[in-house]
């Protein structure tokens, strides 16, 4: 029994990657935010992939209990996992403050899919594939030691909060790659470039009327912007790779400044510390 489990699996691209690895004859966890739709989805692709093995599991990323308690439903009902698609994303138009009163785009993003990932890594085998769904917006990330803390209405931007958070995920994919390499575990990143998805919003009425008339038509689709991630998770250039980011199937560079540096070193070291009482 080959297993996967795909976080955001109701949003646009996650229903994109559940339906794909389903038809590819893998029993699919769909971690998604607790709701009716999700499990209209679910029947959906059944249907569509003739796979009856799909399992909606709650989770809210925003909240390290909830999270705790997803990974345990998993092991409880599955032995081992074959694919972890860390999909799900968000970009919130104001600072919000999680459940745990972490900065939320950085809850959601990065510490909840750390700490997710770091759960379930005793069901990972030889060849399993962790993909996590990041952006070239990592670029412009800069960590410092508030990135976990939450900002006043004043000094918040959000494209600098999910840059950071993109970077913190894609250090997070080069220091997993190489905890894991013994094992054989590949972890790699994707830049799915900009979809059309709900992410692409600024909550308001006649900004977000505009964006629906002229820009959402000429980006790319949801099934576009899946298609690298479902390409990693279902060939064997998945497991020829670790902790590399791709882009249009395509591997692309590092520049040096991402590499082995104290941002990241100290990054992990705080996420430990303030992940410690969930793991």
């Amino acid at each position: 029994m080959k297993t996967a489990v795909i976080t955001g699996a109701s949003g646009g691209m996650g229903q994109e990657h559940t339906l794909a690895l389903a038809k590819a004859g893998y029993h699919i966890i769909m971690g998604c935010k607790a709701s009716e739709n999700s499990e209209k989805i679910a029947e959906k692709i059944k249907k569509l992939s003739h796979q009856e093995n799909i399992f909606v599991i709650n989770i809210d990323l925003s909240s390290l209990d909830t999270v705790k308690n997803f990974c345990q439903k998993v092991k409880q009902q599955f032995d081992h996992v074959d694919i972890l698609l860390n999909n799900a994303g968000v970009l919130p138009s104001k600072p919000l403050t999680s459940a745990n009163g972490f900065e939320m785009t950085i809850a959601v993003n990065y510490l909840g899919h750390f700490l997710l990932t770091e759960l379930l890594s005793p069901l990972f085998v030889s060849k399993t594939k962790v993909i996590n769904m990041v952006s070239l917006t990592y670029k412009f990330g800069h960590l410092d030691n508030n990135i976990f803390v939450v900002p006043s209405k004043k000094d918040y931007n959000r494209f600098k909060y999910y840059s950071n958070s993109k970077l913190s995920l894609f250090y997070a994919t080069k220091y997993w790659a190489e905890k894991w390499k013994n094992r054989q575990i590949s972890v790699n990143c994707t830049d799915p470039g900009i979809v059309n998805t709900n992410i692409i919003r600024m909550d308001n009425k006649i900004v977000d009327t505009l964006c629906n008339i002229f820009f959402r038509p000429v980006i790319r689709s949801p099934k576009q912007g899946a298609d690298t991630m479902i390409y990693l998770a279902l060939n064997d250039i998945g497991n020829q790779y670790s902790g590399t980011l791709f882009k249009d199937r395509k591997p692309l560079k590092t520049a040096k400044k991402f590499l082995n540096n104290t941002e990241q070193q100290q990054l992990i070291q705080n996420t430990y510390h303030v992940l410690s009482k969930y793991m």
